[in-house]
């Protein structure tokens, strides 16, 4: 066997190891099915094999579930016919179920010894032994994470896990992919012991030699679940669960809402005949836009940038060591704080000590909280916060490998701090400018060593927000990408990569979504009706709250700028007259100044929209049908489409695989879809996307007209991925 070790001792338990090669983590693949086969077959021919106990041999954990590289990839395979496909699908998801269903009932004990975590398909391996064994290490996380990527568990995860604790704690636990420890999992019941580290062999062998005949519960004959269906309290949970989840997910999330139909439905029937229900539900899910486009953004992409996949090629790493931050506001004490967190030796430069030492108390808040809340230890954070260290001297920057400029939004002061950082500053050192729309080759131009200036754009606030938009400008060097891409990777953010232009991607796109719903509200659309919509449609917040929360008298300004640059009359355009009259009459300039469109309590939440709007504005538009909230729907998301679309014509942005996984969570782009691209790829294709843009286009706007790459790709039937992505690559 390619993937386990079994050895049998001579009490006649055999001890079978899993331990994937070449991988620092097991995961289950076609090999490692086959090979789980030949284990059950064994266990029940050999008489000399009293039970048996599986183990990992990594010291990373027990396993972390399937691979979804592979899966993704004998998804992409074409047989002849739908009908084949299906009975493909249907066949390879079944497979894993039948192996873990021959173990279980293989006539002999078998017991799970868990080091580590044990994710997905790999708890689903451990709930189809007899007895489960896990060391006490609170880290330790064992859970069914599936529906995070727009799946379910298909290898028996939603029918063995209700049937061990109860249909409502089972429901609640899939359907957030939320993972337990040791002692948790053990008080939910699906765990049966939890014994010092080292010592889990041991005492699952023990409890194979005292029961030589464990069959699991739901094969002795009479067994209920204790709160399914047609129980008192299992009709509420049916009922209260499918509210939940409407709410929840707006019915965007096809896997939450086959999760409980397949709990439902199997917990009523025989066991095998609930295996075959959830494989049914598994190829069923797996087979949808949303389970295809969030496995490629948010499993494959995501890990595939994590680890660097968009660096240039032939580049050797560069160490980060010392960093310097200059300007100590809110995005450089966030900027400060991260790097701290993962080691870097932080200056942290502004024009004040009092300033700088203002910034690091940024860190001393979050570090303070942390230990209060039992997350780190005062010395650990102690040590965080002496890697910080506030000044005002330029001096200070020698021996930095990398600067990050975060000051204001000013062409002017940035020019000067790039001189005097520079003058101190290390030959192959790299200058970061975190911008969010000043483009970068312009203020490269400050610079005497424009090959080592790069846009390194950081989202607020900086400790939470997972990305970073790496901005090439006209004379940025691969070797400077490259070091940039190893700081952020040491930060532990992921990188996206994107060529110079006004807004660059993010902000650029991001700025279609409260701009659509502004012309909404000029049509006479109900302010309340849009925002919900916008909720609905999968972005975290309504429009107006989105513009709220950017500031109103930001995009005023920044709405004069454009203006000015492309020379037309600001004062002409109505909805440039709705916002002067908001910001410029009213003083209302967001959520900063607790009054936008929104009103806000003390709390800085929104409380209610705000009724004098409809002194400007008449909401002739009150109700919502169906049909509007559809309509609706595919303004918002084709709006930001269309304008990655032209991104991508314009070169700003190259790889679906940044804009995807950027769109999601730069701006928070409808994760369900898997991103603007996969949006485009997966539930339109190319030819229909063009199709209904250009309707949308006839009726609202050429702000919605497809630009020449769509309709060229419309016409050869290609996708993004294709014509982007990995062919491209090959």
């Amino acid at each position: 066997m390619e993937n386990f070790k079994l050895d049998v001792d001579s009490d006649g338990i055999a001890l079978i190891t899993f331990d994937v090669p070449g991988r620092s983590m097991n995961t289950i693949t076609a090999a490692v099915v086959k090979d789980l086969f030949e284990i059950a077959a064994r266990l029940k021919s050999d008489a000399a094999i009293k039970g048996a106990v599986i183990a990992s041999g990594k010291q990373s954990g027990f396993c972390a579930g399937a691979d979804l590289g592979e899966m993704n990839e004998r998804g992409a395979a074409s047989p002849k016919s739908a009908e084949e496909k299906l009975k493909s699908q249907f066949d390879t998801s079944f497979m894993l179920n039948r192996v873990y269903r021959e173990l279980e009932t293989c006539g002999k004990p078998v017991a799970a010894a868990i080091e580590g975590l044990a994710l997905g398909g790999g708890l689903e391996m451990t709930l189809a032994c007899h007895y489960r064994v896990v060391a006490d290490n609170p880290k330790i996380k064992l859970g069914l994470p599936e529906s995070k990527v727009g799946l379910l568990p298909g290898a028996g995860g939603t029918q063995r896990l209700p049937r061990l604790i109860g249909v409502q704690n089972a429901a609640m636990m899939i359907l957030q992919g939320a993972d337990k420890s040791p002692q948790e999992a053990k008080g939910l019941g699906f765990v049966n012991e939890v014994v010092p580290a080292g010592t889990t062999i041991e005492a699952a062998k023990a409890w194979v030699k005292a029961n030589p005949k464990a069959v699991a519960p739901w094969d002795v004959k009479g067994y209920r679940v204790k709160d399914g269906p047609f129980s008192p309290s299992g009709a509420m949970i049916t009922i209260g669960g499918n509210a939940m989840v409407s709410k929840q997910t707006n019915l965007n999330y096809p896997a939450q809402r086959n999760i409980l139909s397949c709990i439902y439905e199997g917990v009523q029937v025989p066991f095998d005949a609930a295996l075959r229900i959830e494989s049914r539900y598994f190829v069923k899910t797996a087979n949808t836009p949303q389970a295809k486009g969030m496995i490629r953004s948010l499993f494959i992409s995501m890990q595939a940038l994590a680890k660097g996949g968009n660096r240039p090629a032939g580049v050797p790493e560069s160490k980060v060591k010392k960093v310097a931050v200059i300007g100590a506001g809110l995005m450089g004490a966030g900027i400060a704080y991260v790097q701290a967190k993962a080691g870097v030796e932080t200056v942290l430069i502004d024009v004040s000590m009092e300033n700088a030492e203002k910034g690091k108390d940024y860190s001393k808040k979050i570090v303070e909280k942390d230990v209060g809340r039992g997350r780190t230890t005062k010395e650990k954070g102690d040590a965080l916060l002496a890697l910080i260290k506030p000044s005002t001297d330029y001096n200070d920057i020698k021996g930095a490998d990398l600067v990050i400029e975060a000051v204001f939004e000013n062409p002017a002061l940035k020019a000067e701090i790039t001189k005097k950082a520079e003058a101190v500053l290390g030959e192959s050192a790299v200058f970061g400018s975190n911008t969010s729309t000043l483009p970068i080759t312009g203020l490269a131009e400050a610079s005497v060593r424009p090959k080592n200036f790069i846009g390194i754009h950081f989202f607020s606030p900086v400790e939470r927000m997972g990305l970073v938009e790496l901005i090439r400008g006209k004379e940025t060097t691969d070797e400077t990408v490259a070091k940039a891409i190893d700081y952020v990777l040491k930060i532990k953010k992921t990188p996206i990569i994107v060529n110079d232009f006004r807004g660059f991607y993010t902000s650029r796109c991001f700025g279609t979504y409260p701009a659509e719903g502004v012309e909404m509200l000029m049509e006479g659309i109900a302010p309340a009706i849009i925002e919900n919509v916008g909720r609905q449609c999968g972005m975290p917040m309504g429009p107006l709250e989105v513009s709220d929360s950017v500031g109103l008298d930001t995009a005023l300004k920044i709405g004069k700028t454009n203006a000015e640059l492309s020379q037309q009359d600001y004062k002409k355009d109505p909805r440039a007259n709705l916002l002067s009259w908001i910001v410029e009459d009213k003083g209302r300039v967001g959520r900063k100044g607790g009054k936008g469109y929104y009103e806000y309590g003390e709390d800085g939440k929104p409380t209610r929209i705000w009724p004098g709007i409809s002194e400007r504005i008449e909401a002739k538009v009150k109700e919502c049908p169906p049909a509007l909230k559809e309509e609706l729907t595919k303004r918002f998301l084709f709006r930001q489409c269309i304008e990655v679309a032209r991104c991508f014509e314009e070169g700003v942005i190259t790889d679906p695989r940044d804009a995807d996984v950027g769109s999601i969570l730069a701006w928070g782009f409808a994760p369900y879809s898997g991103g603007c691209i996969s949006y485009m790829d997966l539930f339109w294709g190319a030819k229909k996307f063009v199709e209904e843009a250009d309707r949308l286009a006839d009726q609202y706007g050429d702000r919605f007209r497809p630009n020449k790459l769509l309709r060229d790709m419309a016409a050869k039937g290609e996708s993004f991925y294709e014509r982007f992505g990995a062919k491209k690559a090959a």
